[in-house]
């Protein structure tokens, strides 16, 4: 009997491979860095040939500690959800890098849409809004720079995916086209009321219907691995993108449940249940994920830049020797000194949404020195948590005072980053024994298909906490340092 899910994390500067046994635990993990290219400022690629490479390198790797292909009952995928892929469907040789979610060039094409009166129209349909961060203008746009591909697309000779669907089309030799219904709703072609993709939106946005895959439930029969690649033909039985698989991860099955992962960027998902709650403060409604059929719909805050601070300050500046280290650093800072970080570095995401502005320190001065700096990075995650939850709270009143913030991810791990963001919040946040909870959701996506675990309500009772994070700072040192971060944003937007 097989005796593990295998879940590929492709995030957005590694592919990992994840192990879990029957009790949901980390049995194997593997994995591989790959480049960041930035061939302009504000532009982000990646290699989806890499990408690749990587994801099969480590899914070996965590295969072979399985003990090979036939203890494995099934493969969940999740990732970096708009990063965007075009291929030839004759050889799956990609016409261009990927275009990363964290990509600014089509802020124009963007513009131009909102100028002629489009937003409205795709907000009602998507839950988005008009932004470079969403697939539809990456399409587009490599599609009208790539010689030849518009016509190519239209003739029905390329494919578009993100990442998962590209990995799907590897994985099972071209033979399955699909996604899920989670990463479809990121495109700005879907319909997150029907879950179809939308005549309307592709003449908005100029996407032949031909390049689009099939959309999927999360938890469905996606095509078997070819044999050759792992010893064994495997079932593909799970997919979603990074945060509603963490949502997933961290059993957020509920209305009302709220849950923050922070990576290389933070995204706060709050489940709304099967009401699809049009944002009157700039969040986005989207699928939290789609069982049976049914969808559960949810308001997510993104913030685009959150763990890639620190590795700013490691990989940048050099001024911190690893990433774990910046807990520490922060604990030591002058507190005197009153350093703000705005971390713009690809402009601002919720509830601004301003993809010109760039990243800004304030309240510098001659004995700053890392810890400061390190400090304000790690604070100005708490601080745009705190615009998120705000927001949400304006637009659904059960996010209410009784909130309660499941946080994971890398930053998860630092102690005084979470009671940080437990003080500014002035909510408790609970971290979870398994902080691996993007893997884990995929992971269960799979053994939910495969009858490996329970139905959703049974899985939410192993959710365990590791540690409660409670406020404990007063009222008034809570203003000073949010009053200090406002002041900071409103310096930094672009003037309109």
């Amino acid at each position: 009997m097989a005796r593990y899910v295998l879940a590929i994390d492709q995030g957005t500067t590694s592919s990992r491979a994840l192990l879990f046994d029957r009790e949901a635990r980390v049995a194997a993990v593997a994995q591989q860095e790959f480049t960041q290219h930035f061939p302009r400022s504000g532009w982000v690629e990646h290699d989806p040939e890499e990408i690749w490479t990587g994801a099969v390198a480590t899914a070996r790797e965590a295969i072979a500690k399985a003990g090979g292909a036939v203890n494995i009952v099934g493969v969940g995928i999740s990732n970096q959800r708009e990063t965007s892929v075009i291929w030839e469907r004759a050889s799956g040789r990609p016409i261009h890098n990927a275009i990363v979610w964290q990509d600014r060039r089509t802020a124009e094409a963007c513009e131009a849409l909102r100028a002629a009166g489009h937003e409205a129209t795709v907000t009602a349909k998507t839950g988005l809004l008009l932004d470079p961060y969403f697939s539809a203008t990456k399409i587009a746009w490599m599609l009208d720079q790539v010689p030849g591909s518009r016509a190519r697309a239209e003739r029905g000779e390329l494919a578009f995916g993100t990442i998962d669907c590209f990995l799907l089309w590897r994985l099972t030799g071209g033979r399955v086209h699909a996604t899920d219904v989670t990463n479809a709703a990121r495109t700005c072609l879907l319909d997150i009321h029907t879950g179809q993709w939308d005549s309307k939106l592709l003449d908005i946005f100029g996407v032949p219907r031909a390049l689009l895959p099939e959309v999927r439930d999360n938890a469905a029969e996606f095509g078997d691995t070819d044999a050759d690649l792992f010893g064994g033909a495997i079932p593909i039985r799970g997919m979603a993108g990074d945060q509603q698989a963490a949502t997933i991860g961290q059993a957020c099955f509920e209305a009302g449940m709220l849950k923050s992962t922070y990576g290389t960027g933070c995204f706060a998902v709050l489940n709304t249940g099967a009401e699809c709650i049009a944002s009157k403060n700039r969040l986005l409604t989207t699928i939290a994920y789609q069982l049976g059929g049914e969808r559960t719909y949810a308001l997510e805050g993104s913030i685009f830049i959150a763990g890639a601070a620190v590795q700013w300050l490691r990989d940048g500046l050099k001024i911190v020797p690893h990433a774990s280290k910046t807990g520490a650093m922060a604990r030591g800072a002058d507190p005197e000194q009153n350093v703000v970080l705005v971390p713009a570095f690809v402009g601002l995401g919720a509830p601004y949404w301003d993809p010109d502005c760039r990243g800004a320190l304030y309240g510098l001065t001659r004995n700053t020195g890392p810890d400061e700096l390190a400090r304000a990075a790690l604070q100005s995650v708490c601080f745009q948590t705190y615009d998120l939850l705000q927001a949400m709270r304006g637009d659904w009143p059960a996010a209410g005072e009784s909130t309660v913030l499941r946080a994971d991810g890398g930053m998860a791990a630092c102690d005084w980053t979470m009671q940080r963001l437990a003080d500014i919040l002035d909510v408790p946040v609970d971290r979870p024994t398994v902080v691996e909870t993007t893997a884990l959701g995929a992971a269960y996506l799979a053994g939910l298909q495969s009858g490996f675990y329970p139905e959703p309500k049974q899985f939410a009772e192993r959710w365990a906490l590791d540690r409660r994070f409670t406020p404990s700072m007063g009222a008034e040192e809570r203003s000073r340092l949010l009053s200090s971060w406002h002041d900071a944003v409103r310096r930094t937007l672009t003037p309109r």
